[in-house]
């Protein structure tokens, strides 16, 4: 026969308080306590300056070092502390007519009379209360020398405010339980941290303080390098910044590149439209592993885009004017190839211009932009529009125009002409490159200046879309090198295009050539139009010409000089904050390597 057996089980003695403590505690030296093999020791602020003037744990807060801050503040009964006052007051009052032999006990009992009434003073006529307050900081390492060290430290960054401190040797144990989240101030240390504090004064204590970034809906940038803490930033916060506008600067590998691709791989994670202009060759295999559009212009590219298209987007919708606005492209555009014109060559040329759009069909009409002259009707395609041929043959017909036409000969028969051929592409994609890499150093701007011209279009096709785009060596467009139309055009874009939900990004490592035109009115509005600057390591000669343009402190150019690669001081808003940029192993790859494997991660970038 079968026995059936009931088996009770009674709750155990583990609770969650066991959970939570230590495994061991040794308690025996004065100096520190050992608890799972981590030692801690505690400091006791006894004395402060009798009037501070800044948040007096900044440089604590902002500095690397392990360590709890425990803060207690007691309220005193108001009118009971009006009493005593008073009634100090008077005793001391009486016993300063008897101090005249003794000028030490006339200077103590001197300046404790003036603060009794100034602290009655305020209570009364301000409205101020009284506070005690108490502060304990709880330090610990792994290593007994390295708690030293910090200990020593701590102690330096303290009393260089003026404060005064003691370590609480034969009471650690008060201390490390005065710094736990217990709300226990141990009356044993109470006497020696115990001082007085108004409500006013009550602001030099506020601990919540960093000048780390931390954006709810940002990304995520790097980490505070004097502090580890995490910085995130969403530059298209309209409520929190001007403009979502930034600058990256610094010299060839410092790391301003890596911060770049890290910056447009995560915000085509979120799924925001970005434009990169490309001038060194350095985002193409980015652009092949994240699906993006290459754009390339050169001898050697099948990808043509017509300087003279009109397209719809270039205004915005229930606006006029498509010949008009193209007109001041054109001017920049040709100014570039002209060199600087006055004002009659100017009227000249804008003259021909009209004509060569006319002979297409193309008038001041926005009529005429439409097939049928129908605004309903599809909006003309580049077939429809001139090319620079085109208005190469409408110089030839004008003597006055010779030197213009020739000017114009090597984009329309020689080593140039691929600037002479219709738009062949359809410009979709959220994220595209355009490579101007093969093209020489003295007409990188010819290339550059279109498709910042064709991407400002882009832009502007829709305010709700949030998207970016990006001028790599921006120097060449307001540089020396360019002129003031082209400059101006390009302030512009910094200047409106948080109007279209856009981010300009100015990125250079020749910082002297950014500010060399029009004396660096230029790259000054761009830099001003920035609320977000990046300077990663920087010659002293470009640190003095930033310097001229920004409020860098003696302490800032210092560190800009001596950043390693992969840090940079950031401008963010109001806050300066030294940041080292942090990305993960797959990003590392990608951007490093160029290489990608689906297999391997759960994402699909196309």
């Amino acid at each position: 026969m079968q026995k059936m057996w009931k088996i009770h089980f009674i709750g155990g003695t583990f609770t969650q308080k066991d959970y939570l403590s230590p495994s061991y505690i040794n308690n025996t030296n004065p100096r520190y306590i050992e608890m799972d093999h981590m030692f801690f020791s505690t400091i006791v602020l006894t004395n402060y300056y009798r009037e501070q003037k800044e948040i007096i744990l900044k440089n604590l807060i902002d500095s690397n070092i392990n360590m709890n801050i425990s803060m207690f503040y007691e309220k005193q009964d108001t009118y009971k502390v009006i009493k005593d006052l008073t009634y100090h007051i008077g005793n001391v009052s009486a016993d300063l007519k008897e101090f005249n032999d003794n000028r030490q006990d006339f200077d103590i009992a001197a300046f404790t009379y003036q603060d009794a009434k100034y602290i009655r003073r305020e209570m009364q006529v301000n409205n101020e209360e009284l506070y005690f307050l108490y502060v304990y900081i709880n330090v610990f390492s792994e290593q007994k020398k390295e708690l030293e060290y910090l200990l020593n430290k701590i102690e330096g960054l303290i009393q260089s405010k003026g404060i005064q401190t003691r370590r609480a040797d034969f009471r650690q144990e008060q201390g490390f339980l005065s710094c736990i989240p217990v709300f226990c101030n141990h009356p044993d240390l109470k006497p020696i941290a115990k001082r007085n504090i108004l409500t006013g004064s009550l602001v030099s204590t506020y601990p919540f303080i960093s000048s780390s970034i931390f954006d709810e809906e940002g990304i995520y940038i790097g980490t505070n390098i004097y502090n580890n803490s995490m910085v995130f930033i969403d530059r298209y916060d309209t409520e929190k910044y001007k403009n979502a506008n930034m600058c990256i600067f610094g010299t060839s590998g410092a790391g301003k590149s890596f911060y770049t691709k890290l910056l447009i791989l995560r915000y085509r994670i979120l799924g925001i439209s970005q434009y990169i202009i490309d001038p060194e060759r350095e985002y193409i295999k980015l652009c092949d592993i994240l699906g993006g559009t290459l754009l390339k212009l050169g001898a050697s590219s099948e990808t043509y885009v017509n300087v003279m298209d009109i397209r719809k987007e270039s205004i915005e919708e229930g606006e006029q004017g498509y010949l008009a606005t193209k007109l001041g492209k054109l001017l920049g555009f040709f100014n570039l190839i002209f060199g600087e014109m006055n004002e009659e060559e100017k009227a000249l040329l804008e003259e021909k211009i009209i004509e060569t759009y006319q002979r297409k069909g193309i008038n001041f009409d926005d009529h005429s932009l439409y097939q049928n002259h129908d605004i309903k009707n599809k909006f003309k395609s580049s077939k429809d529009m001139p090319i620079l041929e085109d208005l190469y043959n409408v110089l030839s017909e004008d003597s006055n125009m010779k030197s213009f036409e020739i000017k114009l000969i090597p984009f329309i028969k020689g080593s140039l002409k691929f600037f002479n051929h219709y738009t062949n592409i359809e410009l979709e994609n959220e994220l595209i490159v355009a490579d101007v890499y093969e093209l020489e150093e003295e007409y990188l701007k010819y290339g550059m200046y279109i498709f910042t011209e064709l991407f400002w279009d882009k832009i502007k096709l829709n305010r709700e879309e949030r998207k970016a785009i990006y001028l790599d060596e921006i120097w060449r467009l307001i540089g020396v090198t360019s002129n003031k139309e082209v400059a101006s055009f390009i302030y512009k874009i910094f200047k409106t295009i948080r109007k279209y939900g856009g981010s300009g990004i100015a990125i250079t490592q020749d910082i002297s050539d950014l500010f060399s035109l029009e004396n660096g009115i230029y790259g000054k509005s761009i830099l001003n139009n920035s609320s977000i600057k990046s300077f990663f390591n920087l010659e002293e000669e470009n640190i003095k010409i930033l310097e001229k343009y920004t409020n860098l402190s003696e302490k800032e150019k210092i560190e800009i000089k001596s950043l390693k690669k992969g840090e940079c001081l950031m401008f963010v808003g109001e806050n300066h904050i030294l940041t080292k940029i942090d990305s993960s192993e797959i990003e590392k790859r990608i951007i490093l390597e160029g290489v990608f494997n689906e297999e391997n991660y759960n994402c699909n970038w196309k």
